[in-house]
């Protein structure tokens, strides 16, 4: 299948397909007659994986590790572990990072008047954070 096709199949665009190729995420499709990339099941499969291992927030990099494991029938389910469970504690420590910028930035709302005057706690604690 070309490039459109495996693109539809796998839920990813084109030039995403085409990134990922060029990084070496995944390996060029093999080439038909006329130049053109042609498409296998098993690479949309790989692409597919890629897909949803990038919604999961894994990086490139991680995905080619994730994608090595994969492919590897003699793998360790405790090094796939390992990498998830790196990820998931990066993803705690954003989400509290977050949960952190919401309370500052919600404070700083709460004491905004919001009126016609020039005073604003929002603009001082961005100038003077605490």
């Amino acid at each position: 299948m070309n490039i459109g096709e495996a693109a539809e199949r796998s839920g990813l665009p084109a030039k995403t397909i085409r990134y990922y190729e060029e990084t070496g995420l995944t390996a060029p499709a093999t080439r038909a007659e006329n130049g053109y990339r042609d498409y296998s099941e098993t690479d949309v499969h790989k692409l597919r994986f890629v897909r949803h291992a990038r919604g999961l927030g894994f990086s490139v990099e991680v995905c080619s590790r994730l994608l090595s494991l994969y492919e590897d029938k003699g793998r360790k389910s405790a090094d796939v572990k390992a990498i998830a469970q790196e990820h998931l504690t990066e993803v705690d420590a954003k989400i509290k990072e977050l949960q952190e910028l919401r309370s500052t930035l919600s404070h700083l709302v709460d004491h905004c008047h919001g009126d016609n005057k020039p005073d604003c706690p929002i603009l001082e604690g961005i100038a003077h954070p605490a």
